[in-house]
Protein backbone atom coordinates (compact mmCIF):
# COMPACT_ATOMS: atom_id res chain seq x y z
CA UNK A 1 0.00 0.00 0.00
CA UNK A 2 1.61 3.18 -0.81
CA UNK A 3 3.19 4.83 2.22
CA UNK A 4 5.16 8.38 1.93
CA UNK A 5 7.86 6.63 0.67
CA UNK A 6 6.05 4.70 -2.28
CA UNK A 7 4.32 8.49 -2.84
CA UNK A 8 8.02 9.88 -3.42
CA UNK A 9 8.35 7.71 -6.33
CA UNK A 10 5.41 8.45 -7.47
CA UNK A 11 6.29 11.53 -7.26
CA UNK A 12 10.08 11.74 -9.04
CA UNK A 13 8.05 9.57 -11.70
CA UNK A 14 5.34 12.10 -12.23
CA UNK A 15 8.78 14.86 -13.40
CA UNK A 16 8.92 13.53 -16.24
CA UNK A 17 5.42 14.59 -17.15
CA UNK A 18 6.76 18.38 -16.38
CA UNK A 19 6.16 20.45 -19.21
CA UNK A 20 4.16 18.74 -21.71
CA UNK A 21 1.06 20.38 -22.88
CA UNK A 22 -2.73 18.28 -21.67
CA UNK A 23 -5.08 18.19 -24.82
CA UNK A 24 -7.30 15.26 -23.32
CA UNK A 25 -7.81 14.08 -19.93
CA UNK A 26 -10.07 11.16 -18.76
CA UNK A 27 -11.53 10.10 -15.27
CA UNK A 28 -13.86 7.52 -14.82
CA UNK A 29 -16.24 8.90 -13.04
CA UNK A 30 -17.30 11.49 -10.49
CA UNK A 31 -16.81 8.76 -8.00
CA UNK A 32 -13.40 8.78 -8.39
CA UNK A 33 -13.23 13.24 -7.87
CA UNK A 34 -13.19 14.60 -4.19
CA UNK A 35 -14.46 17.46 -3.53
CA UNK A 36 -16.24 18.39 -6.54
CA UNK A 37 -13.86 17.09 -8.92
CA UNK A 38 -15.86 15.54 -12.02
CA UNK A 39 -14.78 14.27 -15.41
CA UNK A 40 -16.00 17.45 -17.20
CA UNK A 41 -14.51 20.00 -14.53
CA UNK A 42 -11.26 18.26 -14.52
CA UNK A 43 -11.25 18.54 -17.85
CA UNK A 44 -12.03 22.33 -18.23
CA UNK A 45 -9.29 22.78 -15.72
CA UNK A 46 -6.02 21.03 -16.83
CA UNK A 47 -6.97 20.50 -20.70
CA UNK A 48 -4.62 23.09 -22.57
CA UNK A 49 -2.40 23.71 -19.46
CA UNK A 50 0.77 21.62 -18.50
CA UNK A 51 2.15 20.15 -15.44
CA UNK A 52 5.11 22.80 -13.77
CA UNK A 53 6.06 21.02 -10.69
CA UNK A 54 5.30 17.67 -8.70
CA UNK A 55 5.51 18.02 -5.15
CA UNK A 56 4.77 15.72 -2.28
CA UNK A 57 2.76 16.13 1.46
CA UNK A 58 2.99 13.11 3.29
CA UNK A 59 0.78 10.61 1.04
CA UNK A 60 -0.85 13.04 -1.22
CA UNK A 61 1.10 14.00 -4.77
CA UNK A 62 0.54 17.25 -5.70
CA UNK A 63 0.84 18.49 -9.61
CA UNK A 64 1.09 22.39 -9.69
CA UNK A 65 0.09 23.24 -13.50
CA UNK A 66 0.79 26.51 -15.02
CA UNK A 67 -2.05 29.27 -14.45
CA UNK A 68 -3.87 26.37 -13.63
CA UNK A 69 -5.69 24.58 -10.15
CA UNK A 70 -2.72 22.19 -8.40
CA UNK A 71 -3.94 18.71 -8.87
CA UNK A 72 -4.03 16.50 -5.85
CA UNK A 73 -3.58 12.16 -6.47
CA UNK A 74 -4.39 10.01 -3.79
CA UNK A 75 -3.16 6.42 -4.04
CA UNK A 76 -5.54 5.11 -1.71
CA UNK A 77 -4.01 1.46 -1.05
CA UNK A 78 -3.30 0.02 -4.23
CA UNK A 79 -2.96 3.03 -6.54
CA UNK A 80 0.38 3.38 -8.69
CA UNK A 81 1.24 5.88 -11.05
CA UNK A 82 2.77 5.38 -14.95
CA UNK A 83 3.66 7.52 -17.08
CA UNK A 84 4.89 7.03 -20.77
CA UNK A 85 3.94 3.30 -20.08
CA UNK A 86 6.42 3.30 -17.44
CA UNK A 87 5.82 2.28 -13.64
CA UNK A 88 7.70 3.70 -10.49
CA UNK A 89 7.38 0.36 -8.36
CA UNK A 90 7.79 -3.31 -9.61
CA UNK A 91 4.89 -4.22 -7.38
CA UNK A 92 3.34 -3.02 -4.78
CA UNK A 93 2.42 -4.96 -1.61
CA UNK A 94 -0.97 -6.17 -1.70
CA UNK A 95 -1.49 -5.01 -4.90
CA UNK A 96 -1.94 -7.56 -8.09
CA UNK A 97 1.41 -7.50 -9.23
CA UNK A 98 0.45 -7.05 -12.49
CA UNK A 99 -0.96 -3.80 -14.84
CA UNK A 100 -4.30 -3.90 -16.58
CA UNK A 101 -5.61 -1.30 -18.54
CA UNK A 102 -9.10 -2.09 -16.91
CA UNK A 103 -7.88 -1.10 -13.70
CA UNK A 104 -6.61 2.70 -14.74
CA UNK A 105 -9.11 5.17 -13.28
CA UNK A 106 -7.58 8.38 -14.69
CA UNK A 107 -5.61 9.37 -17.76
CA UNK A 108 -4.14 12.78 -18.80
CA UNK A 109 -2.78 12.46 -22.30
CA UNK A 110 -0.14 14.89 -23.91
CA UNK A 111 0.31 16.77 -27.08
CA UNK A 112 3.54 14.30 -28.19
CA UNK A 113 1.36 11.52 -27.53
CA UNK A 114 2.51 10.33 -23.66
CA UNK A 115 0.36 10.20 -20.99
CA UNK A 116 0.27 9.53 -17.60
CA UNK A 117 -2.07 7.76 -16.12
CA UNK A 118 -3.32 6.73 -12.32
CA UNK A 119 -4.12 2.80 -11.91
CA UNK A 120 -5.83 2.05 -9.08
CA UNK A 121 -7.47 -1.99 -8.94
CA UNK A 122 -9.02 -1.53 -5.78
CA UNK A 123 -10.38 1.70 -6.59
CA UNK A 124 -9.76 3.97 -3.07
CA UNK A 125 -7.75 6.47 -4.86
CA UNK A 126 -8.74 9.74 -5.93
CA UNK A 127 -8.17 12.76 -7.61
CA UNK A 128 -8.70 16.93 -6.45
CA UNK A 129 -8.54 20.11 -8.11
CA UNK A 130 -7.03 22.72 -5.61
CA UNK A 131 -7.00 20.31 -2.47
CA UNK A 132 -6.34 22.02 0.42
CA UNK A 133 -2.88 20.94 1.47
CA UNK A 134 -3.32 23.32 5.09
CA UNK A 135 -5.10 20.19 6.74
CA UNK A 136 -2.33 17.95 6.64
CA UNK A 137 0.15 18.14 9.21
CA UNK A 138 4.02 18.22 8.49
CA UNK A 139 5.81 15.86 6.62
CA UNK A 140 6.76 12.95 8.40
CA UNK A 141 10.23 13.18 5.93
CA UNK A 142 10.67 16.70 7.29
CA UNK A 143 9.02 16.58 10.72
CA UNK A 144 11.13 18.21 13.47
CA UNK A 145 11.43 17.27 17.01
CA UNK A 146 9.38 20.20 17.78
CA UNK A 147 6.51 19.15 15.50
CA UNK A 148 6.44 15.92 16.22
CA UNK A 149 6.07 16.84 20.01
CA UNK A 150 2.84 19.28 18.80
CA UNK A 151 1.97 16.59 16.45
CA UNK A 152 1.48 13.86 19.15
CA UNK A 153 0.26 15.79 21.59
CA UNK A 154 -2.13 14.44 24.07
CA UNK A 155 -5.29 17.19 24.68
CA UNK A 156 -8.43 17.22 25.72
CA UNK A 157 -11.53 15.47 24.03
CA UNK A 158 -11.68 12.47 22.12
CA UNK A 159 -7.95 13.06 21.09
CA UNK A 160 -7.36 11.99 24.80
CA UNK A 161 -8.34 8.22 24.37
CA UNK A 162 -6.76 8.01 20.78
CA UNK A 163 -3.93 5.48 21.20
CA UNK A 164 -0.14 6.02 19.77
CA UNK A 165 -0.48 4.38 16.73
CA UNK A 166 -3.66 6.22 16.23
CA UNK A 167 -1.93 9.74 16.62
CA UNK A 168 1.03 8.89 13.97
CA UNK A 169 -1.36 7.77 11.51
CA UNK A 170 -3.91 10.79 11.52
CA UNK A 171 -3.09 12.72 8.57
CA UNK A 172 -3.75 16.15 9.82
CA UNK A 173 -1.38 15.61 12.82
CA UNK A 174 1.13 14.08 10.72
CA UNK A 175 1.60 13.88 7.04
CA UNK A 176 3.08 10.12 5.24
CA UNK A 177 2.99 7.55 7.77
CA UNK A 178 0.91 4.70 7.49
CA UNK A 179 -0.12 1.04 8.52
CA UNK A 180 3.45 -0.50 7.82
CA UNK A 181 5.66 1.90 8.65
CA UNK A 182 4.09 2.80 11.91
CA UNK A 183 4.35 -0.83 13.24
CA UNK A 184 8.24 -0.64 12.14
CA UNK A 185 8.76 2.87 13.94
CA UNK A 186 6.88 1.65 17.63
CA UNK A 187 9.03 -1.24 17.10
CA UNK A 188 12.50 0.13 16.83
CA UNK A 189 11.43 3.27 19.33
CA UNK A 190 10.57 0.57 22.49
CA UNK A 191 6.78 1.91 22.10
CA UNK A 192 3.63 0.42 22.80
CA UNK A 193 1.70 1.21 19.36
CA UNK A 194 -2.04 1.10 22.45
CA UNK A 195 -0.32 3.70 24.71
CA UNK A 196 -2.50 6.34 25.54
CA UNK A 197 -0.42 8.52 27.71
CA UNK A 198 2.09 11.58 26.86
CA UNK A 199 5.37 10.90 25.90
CA UNK A 200 7.97 11.85 27.68
CA UNK A 201 11.36 13.61 26.12
CA UNK A 202 13.71 10.64 26.10
CA UNK A 203 10.47 8.36 24.78
CA UNK A 204 9.98 11.19 21.86
CA UNK A 205 13.69 11.76 20.89
CA UNK A 206 13.33 8.10 20.55
CA UNK A 207 10.62 7.89 18.57
CA UNK A 208 11.98 10.84 15.86
CA UNK A 209 15.33 9.15 15.64
CA UNK A 210 13.82 5.85 14.83
CA UNK A 211 11.14 7.80 12.38
CA UNK A 212 14.15 9.27 10.62
CA UNK A 213 16.39 6.21 10.67
CA UNK A 214 13.13 4.26 9.56
CA UNK A 215 12.33 6.61 6.69
CA UNK A 216 15.84 6.38 5.37
CA UNK A 217 17.02 2.89 5.58
CA UNK A 218 13.42 1.55 3.95
CA UNK A 219 13.75 4.36 1.18
CA UNK A 220 16.95 2.62 0.14
CA UNK A 221 15.50 -0.69 0.35
CA UNK A 222 12.49 -0.15 -1.50
CA UNK A 223 9.87 0.63 0.24
CA UNK A 224 7.03 0.62 3.08
CA UNK A 225 7.15 -3.04 3.11
CA UNK A 226 11.25 -3.69 3.69
CA UNK A 227 11.30 -3.22 7.60
CA UNK A 228 12.70 -5.43 10.11
CA UNK A 229 9.29 -6.77 11.51
CA UNK A 230 7.80 -6.98 7.95
CA UNK A 231 8.21 -10.70 7.87
CA UNK A 232 6.92 -11.78 11.60
CA UNK A 233 4.01 -9.21 10.88
CA UNK A 234 1.76 -12.63 10.73
CA UNK A 235 -0.13 -15.28 13.13
CA UNK A 236 2.59 -16.48 15.54
CA UNK A 237 5.11 -14.16 14.39
CA UNK A 238 8.34 -13.39 16.55
CA UNK A 239 9.71 -10.24 17.40
CA UNK A 240 13.28 -10.26 15.79
CA UNK A 241 15.03 -8.74 18.59
CA UNK A 242 14.13 -11.27 21.39
CA UNK A 243 11.52 -13.80 19.80
CA UNK A 244 8.62 -12.63 21.98
CA UNK A 245 5.80 -13.71 20.25
CA UNK A 246 4.22 -10.82 18.34
CA UNK A 247 0.81 -9.73 19.89
CA UNK A 248 -1.84 -8.55 16.87
CA UNK A 249 -4.93 -6.22 17.73
CA UNK A 250 -6.70 -3.79 15.81
CA UNK A 251 -5.48 -0.32 17.13
CA UNK A 252 -6.24 2.67 15.20
CA UNK A 253 -8.69 1.13 12.85
CA UNK A 254 -5.53 -0.79 11.37
CA UNK A 255 -4.16 -4.18 11.93
CA UNK A 256 -0.96 -4.07 14.46
CA UNK A 257 1.78 -6.17 15.34
CA UNK A 258 4.06 -5.40 18.43
CA UNK A 259 6.43 -7.01 21.09
CA UNK A 260 5.17 -7.43 24.72
CA UNK A 261 8.60 -7.48 25.99
CA UNK A 262 10.29 -4.02 24.88
CA UNK A 263 7.73 -2.24 23.34
CA UNK A 264 5.74 -0.42 26.69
Amino acid sequence: MPEILEVELYRGLAEKALGRTIVKVWMVDARYGRGGTTPRRLSSALVGHSFTQARRRGKLMLLDTDDGPTLGVRFGMTGGLVVDGAEALDRLLYGPGVFDEKWVRARFTFADGGHLALHDPRRFGSLELAPNEARLGPDALTVTLSELRSALAVTGGRAAAAPLKARLLDQERLAGVGNLLADEMLWRADLDPQRRTPLNDVELKALHRAMRLTLKQLGSRGGSHMGDLMEERRVDGRCPRDGTELRRANVGGRTTYWCPTHQV
